[in-house]
């Protein structure tokens, strides 16, 4: 059974470990939150394998190619010398919602254990996937997939189109979903209130 070796507890997985993933783990330790990121999975909330992936169209122009390559290897390079907890030969097979608040709120299984984590961030599911694994968990989806899913603590980062993203809109997906993520780690204290001219004034 996926996920019997033993388990772990950190605030972020990140499903998937090409530029997408490395980019929104970067973010996250920029904003020192804790995150794990390991390979993609083709279908979430199931144990069957997937039957179909999203269609994608990377682009072939050579400049995009080579400035794709450049961040990614900048990423990598990043990763490695920030210690940033990348298992690229560990795979997500399985994603679990558990209602135990204020417990982490998912269970991502592997073949070596289980992550819990209060965020998930997916970077390779087609759009359909994602409504079907919402409808799994008693979620109904209006309009908007990516607010319905950012209500539950899952963040998209290059998911859901049919052209594969430029990298810098990858890059600008990547920082929203950190800072997303690093304002609920990480709560903004409440600024004082403003104090007037009248508040000067002596009694």
């Amino acid at each position: 059974m996926p996920g019997s070796a033993g388990t772990e507890q950190t605030t972020t997985v990140i499903i998937g470990t090409g530029l997408s993933g490395l980019a929104v783990a970067a973010e996250l330790r920029r904003r020192g939150v804790d995150s794990i990121v390991v390979d993609g999975l083709d279908v979430l909330g199931a144990a069957q394998p997937a039957t179909a992936s999203l269609q994608r169209c990377d682009a072939a122009d050579p400049a995009t190619l080579r400035e794709r390559n450049e961040i990614l290897r900048h990423l990598r390079n990043y990763a490695a010398s920030h210690q940033v907890d990348v298992r690229n030969t560990t795979r997500a097979v399985q994603l679990t919602k558990v209602d135990a608040a204020p417990a982490p709120q998912w269970e991502v299984h592997t073949a070596t254990g289980v992550l819990l984590a209060d965020h998930i961030v997916l970077t390779r599911c087609a759009q359909s996937q994602l409504r079907r694994m919402i409808n799994e968990f008693g979620i109904a989806v209006g309009r908007n997939l990516a607010a319905a899913m950012r209500a539950i603590g899952i963040y998209l980062v290059g998911v859901g189109e049919l052209i594969t993203p430029s990298p810098k809109e990858v890059l600008r997906q990547a920082k929203t979903v950190g800072l997303a993520i690093s304002a609920k780690v990480h709560p903004a204290p409440l600024a004082p209130p403003s104090t007037g001219s009248l508040a000067m004034l002596p009694c």
